[in-house]
């Protein structure tokens, strides 16, 4: 069983916070900033450029890469890190296009993160006016999986309210009508179990500034199928997924495996704090952490929905059918929200009206539930958030 108490210990929580925004940034691992400085000092600091080779720096896309994998039901040698998840967005994409070349359509959902969405538009207008964008509702999904289609591109968590896709079933029903499968995890990794290997996706993307608590900014990673590792061709042709990087041959030649999808020179000050997170991780295993996870959620809408009725319900109410965050919706939601804020529960806000919360058992236990709650209750039924200074938006929403 995973001692939840013992990884709650091995977080930063501000005195006087109740965190639930995990599923937007994770909060800092404790070891990380020994071990960061730590690596800054004696890695950076001692060994200036010699660390790329004596401490290992340029392994740590592909061994971290396992570490995520892990999590993500990846067989080994099948993930690695590196850039940002607009960037493997268009490089799962495009080679996911390459390999289904007979074909000119992207099938995505109204309900993806607008980032794909975008990646995905500017790729296929470079490739010509015969390649197509497709964007349908989530449960249109299925009916529109059509022998015109090359890749269905989803994100298996909704991002505003938590709804889940059914991968294995997408995935299976793409590729019987020959459509290559790319799968964004930003808000499954760390949040709900994956079985890609099972599943048998093509493709999969994610960060790991959210669940995985790598801190902003931390690198992305892409997974990419053993039946097509040997014959993707990538996009993106970056110096670090050559054959031989420092052969400096002006002509490229792709990596063997999954090295082919490195792209540029790996952040290893970020990869470090990752790792000091993903020990945290190793003390825990996903089946236990998404029951919990299913647990907190339901105790939070059972107990908002008794202290707020001004608030509804975004989510789906079964717990096997979102991820693990929780999201209502309210007509002054922004405001709402910055009131809860400045009394201590840190949720966040996604247009037009959505109030959203998001539940980790590595760091968010049942009295910290119960206490947010209170203190959402007492903001919503003394209309504390109708204030003007609760009403200007920030950049970051």
């Amino acid at each position: 069983m995973t001692d939840f108490a013992a990884t709650k210990a091995m977080f930063h929580l501000p005195e006087g916070v109740i965190y639930l925004d995990g599923n937007s940034l994770g909060p800092l691992p404790r070891a990380a900033t020994e071990t960061v400085g730590k690596m800054m000092q004696d890695e950076w600091g001692e060994m200036l450029i010699t660390g790329w080779n004596k401490a290992g720096w340029m392994a740590k896309s592909t061994i971290m890469g396992d570490r995520i994998g892990r999590l993500i039901g990846a067989e080994p040698g099948h993930v690695v890190m590196g850039d940002t998840l607009s960037i493997k967005v268009y490089q799962a994409v495009a080679s996911a296009l390459d390999l289904n070349p007979s074909r000119r359509v992207v099938l995505s959902d109204n309900g993806n993160f607008p980032t794909d969405l975008y990646m995905a538009d500017g790729l296929l207008r470079s490739l010509g006016d015969d390649y197509e964008l497709r964007v349908v509702d989530p449960e249109a999904v299925a009916d529109n999986l059509t022998d015109d289609v090359a890749v269905l591109m989803l994100t298996e968590v909704d991002y505003r309210t938590g709804r889940m896709h059914d991968m294995k079933a997408l995935t299976e029903q793409a590729q019987a009508k020959g459509i290559m499968t790319v799968w964004d995890l930003a808000h499954s990794a760390g949040a709900v179990p994956v079985d890609l290997a099972g599943c048998n996706a093509d493709f999969a993307i994610g960060c790991t500034y959210k669940y995985l608590n790598g801190g902003p900014g931390a690198p992305a990673f892409i997974y990419v199928s053993p039946r097509h590792i040997d014959q993707v061709r990538p996009a993106l042709s970056g110096w670090l997924g050559h054959e031989s990087p420092f052969a400096f041959d002006l002509d490229y030649r792709p990596g063997a495996g999954i090295e082919r999808m490195r792209v540029g020179t790996p952040p290893v000050l970020q990869l470090t704090a990752l790792e000091t997170a993903l020990d945290i991780w190793d003390m825990a295993d996903m089946e236990t952490a998404r029951a919990k996870s299913i647990e907190l959620c339901d105790l939070f809408i059972s107990e908002v929905e008794a202290q707020c009725p001004e608030l509804t319900l975004a989510s789906p109410r079964e717990g096997s059918q979102r991820g693990s965050q929780v999201s209502f919706r309210f007509h002054e939601g922004y405001a709402a929200m910055q009131a809860i804020i400045a009394r201590g529960v840190i949720g966040d806000f996604r247009a037009p009206d959505i109030m959203r919360f998001g539940f980790t058992p590595l760091y968010i236990d049942e009295a910290d539930v119960r206490a947010a709650v209170a203190i959402m209750a007492d903001v919503m039924t003394n209309k504390l958030w109708d204030k003007p200074e609760y009403k200007v938006r920030s950049k970051v929403t």
